[in-house]
């Protein structure tokens, strides 16, 4: 470098110096230090592109004070490549940031602690609902009215949610005289409920480790309270709803219009959020064969699987069938299948029929209507019963005296025209098409029936009307007036619901009743606060909640589908483990990010099969991974010794196993305990009985006197009272 350089940049040097040392914290930022060596004030930052500007302009005159600073004016050489032992270089320092702090749990004894507390105000008049008990999380991790059987305090503090399904346990066993050595010698069939009181005790009993078996103590020191669980169902009807299905469905939340809306009505269908449209071929609607006898059908000789008996029946007297002589005569090769049609090469046809009364209790045909894919009227004739009537019903059926005087066409004829129009190809649409084809006496076995397409909310055998499902789904009022139903309008509904249907897919019109996933409501429309959520959550902010399904087998074949992680298991050790994994998260993350997810569902299963309640039937194909466990062995893995009887030795398996759950929970985190109805085995049994009776009774040629089983009144109050039993179930709310 040549002097006149040299003094330049010296010049340069010590004007930048002194520019600092005038006003240091305006001139300079805090990333870069001179070195020590260069700069009487070593504490003084000096920025590069300055220094470096301020030797070019005095090396170069010409260049303007403006360009000072300019960040085109770069060093000549970066810093990695200073020459070696010059140590005249910059050094950059990088600047630290503060990191968020995390939000501070509050004390298990501080004010602000969240919890869950029995409402002693509250005048309850029916037991708590498993529904409600869903609803409970919903409120607290989502959105919804306040529960009134209990009161939740600081909900915005809740971290978790960790719920378990315990089938198997049951009230009577925390009696304090409870002798598990003899308490499955009581007969299934006594009729007396396991119960604690009286089915009017609709409050929650205090637990008292004192006034608790030997066993189930810890339950005192985890729980306040046994609440008396209701599994939905009807006694009427004989049936009890999922526990498990109705604990993972969500109620269908209202748009704001329905929410805004003053009165009452059929709302219009909606498609829930993220819905995509399946197109799907009518065939995959056709009724399968084991539906036919519980709908009220009577079975086409095609349906009869042994081949003797098909080659033996006989129609009873005055009925026909359809020439079909096996199923795979309805089959339509895909090259004669338009690309893209839902009908599959089949002709698809609407039937509706009108009935009178022609004595108590029994009606007969008096008008049937036929329609083809199209809407073309196919058949449209009045039918003149064999026996005088005695109703017209009007009203409904729209029939009059005057319009059947001179109709001569007869039951038989109408049946003979219907053996020509229908074929194996043929699929006949309608409305609980079982009325109509016992007033055609007529048996077809491709249908499709809108009433079972469209189910109704609390399930078979409740149907909805072709009237609501109109108003819901196709936006279409019918069957309006005093002047009787038109069979034309109403074969024209069913097909546009079946059109619908086949355009939508399979879900469409089940979510409306079954309601939505319990996961992808939290992921949808899950709330954090600012307790978990920061700053950015105050007052609330939807943002979805991370959930585990914890079950046995395979979790993506249920509910837990929509779970954002799923745990199989093939033991109740391994759904310990899973619970707890799911809390906590995986170590490194491999999967379950550190910290876990929000809402945890798991489901014991020993204790049920231990009960006998596991419903084997239902195992599916993977029978040794869902094959209930071997309980041959008392002690278990825990070393419980023998002398114990296999339920108490299994009750304190699963008692040291909640334990070690509730041990891991992080604080602020709700655990709910319930196990999802009372004793169903003699409700199964009797319901097993029902549907044998009604197979072989409306198996054609059958004897009623020669059935192998029987069906009378006397079944008929067994089977209520033994879903009154059943429905009885229990649960526990605490906050760990």
């Amino acid at each position: 470098m040549d002097e006149p350089t040299a003094a330049s940049i010296a010049n340069a040097l010590a004007a930048v110096q002194e520019a600092v040392a005038s006003n240091p914290e305006a001139a300079i930022p805090k990333s870069y230090h001179l070195n020590p060596e260069l700069s009487a004030e070593p504490s003084v930052a000096v920025q590069p592109d300055l220094l470096v500007g301020a030797i070019a302009t005095t090396a170069n005159p010409a260049a303007g004070a403006d360009d000072i600073g300019n960040n085109n004016l770069k060093r000549a050489r970066p810093h990695d490549e200073e020459e070696a032992g010059n140590d005249e270089g910059w050094q950059k320092v990088e600047t630290r940031r503060s990191k968020k702090k995390a939000k501070k749990i509050p004390k298990s004894d501080s004010s602000n602690y969240p919890s869950i507390t029995f409402n002693y105000n509250a005048k309850l008049q029916a037991k708590v609902s498993l529904d409600q008990l869903r609803n409970l999380i919903l409120y607290i991790f989502a959105e919804g009215t306040a529960p009134n059987w209990v009161s939740i305090s600081h909900r915005p503090q809740f971290r978790k949610i960790v719920t378990l399904m315990v089938p198997g346990l049951e009230e009577a066993m925390f009696k304090p005289d409870a002798d598990f050595a003899t308490y499955d010698d009581q007969p299934r069939d006594s009729g007396k409920p396991r119960v604690m009181t009286s089915p009017d005790d609709y409050y929650p009993r205090l637990l008292k480790s004192e006034e608790l078996p030997e066993v189930l103590k810890p339950f005192a020191d985890m729980f306040p309270h046994l609440w008396p669980i209701k599994t939905p169902g009807n006694e009427k009807f004989g049936n009890m709803r999922s526990p498990l299905g109705t604990m993972l469905t969500a109620p269908q939340d209202k748009s704001p219009d329905e929410k805004n809306r003053k009165g009452h009505g059929v709302q219009p269908a909606r498609e829930p959020n993220g819905w995509k449209d399946q197109r799907t071929r009518i065939t995959e609607y056709l009724a399968q064969p084991e539906d036919f006898v519980p709908n009220g059908y009577k079975l086409h000789p095609a349906l009869i699987d042994s081949a003797e008996r098909r080659a033996e029946f006989q129609d009873d007297e005055g009925w026909v069938h359809t020439n079909v002589q096996d199923l795979s005569e309805g089959d339509v090769p895909e090259s004669e299948v338009e690309q893209g049609a839902i009908t599959a090469g089949r002709e698809v046809i609407a039937l509706d029929c009108e009935m009178c009364m022609t004595g108590p209790a029994q009606f007969s045909l008096t008008r049937v209507s036929l329609l083809s894919w199209d809407g073309t009227v196919v058949l449209d004739e009045l039918v003149k019963p064999d026996k005088p009537i005695t109703d017209y019903v009007t009203q409904f059926s729209g029939i009059t005296k005057q319009m059947l005087d001179p109709v001569t066409t007869t039951l038989k004829d109408i049946q003979k025209k219907l053996l020509e129009i229908l074929h194996p190809r043929t699929i006949l649409v309608g409305h609980s098409l079982d009325s109509d084809l016992k007033a055609l006496q007529l048996t077809h076995p491709f249908i499709v029936d809108t009433a079972l397409l469209y189910p109704h909310v609390r399930g078979p055998p409740l149907k909805n009307s072709l009237k609501f499902l109109s108003q819901r789904f196709l936006k279409r009022e019918i069957q309006k007036g005093s002047q009787g139903h038109s069979p034309i309008e109403d074969a024209k509904a069913c097909l546009d619901l079946v059109k619908q249907k086949c355009e939508k897919g399979k879900s469409w019109g089940n979510h409306e009743q079954q309601g939505e996933n319990l996961f992808r409501r939290l992921n949808r429309q899950g709330t954090s606060y600012r307790a978990n959520g920061g700053a950015e959550a105050t007052g609330g902010v939807v943002l979805g909640k991370s959930s585990v399904m914890v079950d046995w087998g395979d979790p993506m074949k249920g509910a837990g589908a929509a779970a954002t992680w799923r745990i199989g298991c093939k033991s109740d050790d391994d759904v310990v483990e899973g619970v707890l994994r799911a809390v906590k998260g995986d170590p490194v993350a491999e999967e379950i990010p550190y910290g876990g997810a929000d809402f945890v569902f798991a489901r014991f299963r020993e204790l049920e099969a231990l009960q006998g309640w596991w419903n084997r039937n239902r195992s599916g194909p993977d029978g040794d991974f869902l094959a209930p466990p071997d309980i041959s062995n008392p002690a278990g893995s825990s070393g419980t010794e023998p002398t114990v009887s296999p339920l108490e030795a299994c009750l304190q398996r699963l008692i040291a196993r909640i334990k070690r759950i509730h041990e891991g929970l992080p604080p602020c985190t709700a655990l709910v305990i319930f196990s999802g109805s009372g004793d169903p085995r003699e409700m199964s049994r009797l319901q097993a009985q029902q549907a044998q009776f009604k197979r072989e009774y409306n198996t054609p040629g059958s004897k009623w006197d020669e059935l192998s089983v029987k069906w009378t009144d006397a079944e008929d109050q067994a089977l209520k009272k033994a879903v009154g039993i059943a429905r009885n179930g229990i649960g526990f709310i605490g906050v760990k």
